[in-house]
């Protein structure tokens, strides 16, 4: 009959030596099959005797381990030590190694070295105590892993948590600065909307490379801008690419330009007429202000990176048209080859 438990008992440990391999890593399956025999047959004969009439209650206690009822064997376990105490080394080993087991749901390090521990010092002379010193052993250095996971889980969280916050702290800003990006723009055209048609007069800085738009004094928009290709000093004569200098009015406008939409400033005036005649030339005339050429609005801003026009003061086309709703027709001109005081 005790050969017949033992087999019982090592089927048992061979059942379940995969998953207790994972736990106990760096011990080899004979290692169980040892601790499994040493339970037998180290207690002496007493041990025997008891654990023989203590036979049915140990089978019971196996079937319920290998069906994964953990409580249930450690239940019959413990009515084993309290009826056939001299079995009690082998009952606390075999509920140390449940309450340590992985897959046990109500796993409990702290009860399972309770158990490897009492069995040391109650039994002393015990077949089990060294393997229970063993099972001690690795237990703490679980206990410490299964620790530091914690720790360190517990870091991944708060850094997670931090992430999300800052997240949500950027998204903020960002919504911040769209808003007040859409608060801008919006402001820009109801300024334009309350001073349409209200300009009164258009200063153009031909070294600045810069025209703005002034009514009664204040500052409505300014306008990076493109001059003719040959922008230094006044324009004398017809073909010279220059830009003229001097003050002038917007006389006309034409909706359905080659360059998008234009004005037209009222060049040449007397002093320009004065000097070809002197020169014995033609003043040369068409100076506007207007956008891009049409098919090349696409180009946008960057024609301001070179002087591109005859002799015009040329903007993007979504300029020409602000530019074209804030200034009436007789609005003064005046074209500065520099920067200077005042408008």
């Amino acid at each position: 009959m005790v050969l017949q438990l033992s087999s019982i008992l090592i089927t048992k440990m061979k059942s379940n030596m995969g998953k207790v391999h994972g736990w106990i890593s760096g011990y080899p399956n004979s290692f169980f099959i040892r601790i499994v025999i040493t339970s037998m047959f180290a207690s002496g004969c007493s041990h025997l005797n008891d654990g023989y009439q203590a036979k049915s209650t140990f089978i019971e206690a196996n079937i319920f381990f290998s069906q994964g009822n953990y409580k249930a064997s450690l239940g019959k376990y413990q009515q084993i030590i309290e009826k056939y105490p001299s079995t009690g080394d082998k009952v606390l080993f075999e509920m140390g190694i449940i309450y340590a087991y992985p897959r046990n749901e109500q796993k409990d390090y702290q009860k399972s070295l309770e158990c490897f521990q009492k069995l040391i010092k109650d039994y002393p002379e015990s077949g089990y105590k060294k393997d229970s010193e063993l099972m001690i052993f690795n237990i703490n250095n679980a206990i410490i892993k299964d620790k530091t996971i914690a720790t360190q889980q517990t870091h991944i969280e708060t850094l997670q948590q931090e992430i999300i916050t800052l997240q949500k702290k950027i998204e903020g800003l960002e919504q911040e600065v769209t808003n007040k990006e859409n608060e801008n723009i919006k402001l820009q055209k109801e300024v334009l909307i309350i001073h349409k048609g209200t300009a009164d007069k258009i200063l153009i800085e031909k070294k600045e490379r810069r025209l703005t738009v002034f009514s009664k004094g204040k500052v409505l928009k300014t306008y990076k801008i493109a001059l003719g290709g040959n922008p230094n000093g006044p324009k004398e004569r017809q073909g010279d690419n220059k830009t003229p200098e001097g003050i002038y009015v917007i006389d006309s406008r034409n909706k359905d330009s080659r360059y998008h939409l234009s004005l037209h400033i009222s060049y040449p005036n007397d002093k320009d007429k004065k000097r070809a005649q002197q020169l014995g030339v033609s003043p040369g005339g068409d100076i506007m202000i207007h956008g891009i050429k049409n098919g090349f609005s696409w180009v946008g801003d960057l024609h301001t990176g070179v002087d591109w026009t005859k002799g015009c003061i040329a903007v993007t086309d979504e300029e020409i048209e602000e530019i074209g709703k804030l200034v009436p027709n007789g609005t003064i001109v005046e074209i500065r080859p520099g920067r200077q005081d005042g408008t």
